[in-house]
């Protein structure tokens, strides 16, 4: 599907005319959207537009570093929005010329229909309505990055404020999750960090001193993102501390308790094998007495034992 929007000499916008018409109109500004298209209107990028053929290899195959790319003309842009679903990367190309704009995505962005909605609402937000154009879909598509990192933190805090030993495993398992996340984010996030400082600081690109303000919020912004990415990064670190801490102390108790169960049965053990013994001159075997009192020292043997422990602070009975 191919859509479009411009701006006539009268100051009049218009929505989704047909590329044949352009030159009728007498356009000062279009924007041509090829969302989701088919291998026929993709043919247009050199049969109608007569791009580079590099920059159009680079729109068809999948998925380019985002990245700048100065042509003939015109600028070319590899931007890359995240899916909120499983994070991944989804390409969108940007060709930004004199008095034009057109991109080019294999999956619906919506992204793209913010941006269309924001310029529908300013048509004449800057002189040059292409360059307010690509400043909008850049703008947009940086904006969608912040819901997925603040959901993120939510998540992180709420982890952090319920550590226990009871869900290690839990939290342990969707701590290692989310830093994978964090790591895919990062592969986006930081080559959009670099590609808009690449433009602050070209000398080709002859807006930018005029626009410098916009293009700069969008660069703060993602350096704002790259923050948030290490943040929680070094918290999740903090987090699979504490639980392996906290799960070190829970075996340290464990063992401590089943050390000393041992130690009050090492005796007991004893005195029960050496009575196991049939020896035929044993006298304590023929005590009418005998097996009554050797389990009442058997049982303060282990009493005796027990609390000698308790004094001592050694009986590891804790059940957090």
């Amino acid at each position: 599907m191919i859509r479009t929007v411009g701006e006539t000499s009268d100051g009049k916008l218009l929505f989704d005319f047909q590329l044949e018409d352009m030159a009728e109109l007498s356009l000062e500004w279009y924007w041509v959207d090829f969302d989701q298209p088919t291998a026929e209107e993709a043919s247009l990028l050199h049969s109608h537009f007569h791009f580079h053929p590099l920059a159009i290899e680079d729109c068809l195959g999948r998925l380019q570093r985002p990245k700048l790319d100065y042509y003939e003309g015109y600028t070319f842009f590899v931007l890359h929005s995240i899916c909120h679903n499983d994070l991944v990367a989804e390409e969108l190309n940007l060709f930004l010329g004199d008095g034009f704009v057109v991109t080019f995505h294999f999956d619906r962005l919506q992204e793209l229909d913010k941006a269309r909605e924001m310029i529908s609402r300013n048509p004449k937000k800057w002189e040059r309505g292409h360059v307010y154009t690509a400043y909008e879909i850049i703008d947009k598509v940086v904006d969608q990055y912040f819901p997925i990192l603040y959901n993120i933190e939510d998540h992180l805090d709420e982890i952090e404020d319920q550590l226990s030993p009871r869900n290690v495993h839990l939290s342990m398992d969707y701590v290692f999750e989310v830093r994978s996340d964090l790591l895919r984010l990062r592969r986006t996030i930081f080559p959009m960090r670099e590609l808009l400082y690449r433009m602050l600081d070209s000398e080709r690109l002859d807006f930018i001193p005029q626009e410098h303000a916009y293009f700069s919020d969008i660069y703060d912004h993602l350096i704002r993102l790259g923050e948030m990415i290490d943040s929680n990064r070094e918290l999740t670190a903090d987090i699979r501390d504490s639980q392996l801490s906290i799960n070190s102390n829970r075996m340290n108790s464990i063992m401590t308790t089943l050390t000393i169960i041992s130690s009050i049965f090492i005796p007991l053990t004893f005195i029960a094998g050496v009575y196991g013994m049939n020896f035929d001159y044993m006298p304590e075997l023929h005590w009418r007495f005998g097996y009554p009192i050797v389990l009442v020292l058997m049982a303060v043997i282990g009493f005796t034992m027990g609390i000698w422990f308790k004094s001592k602070g050694w009986l590891g009975l804790d059940k957090s």
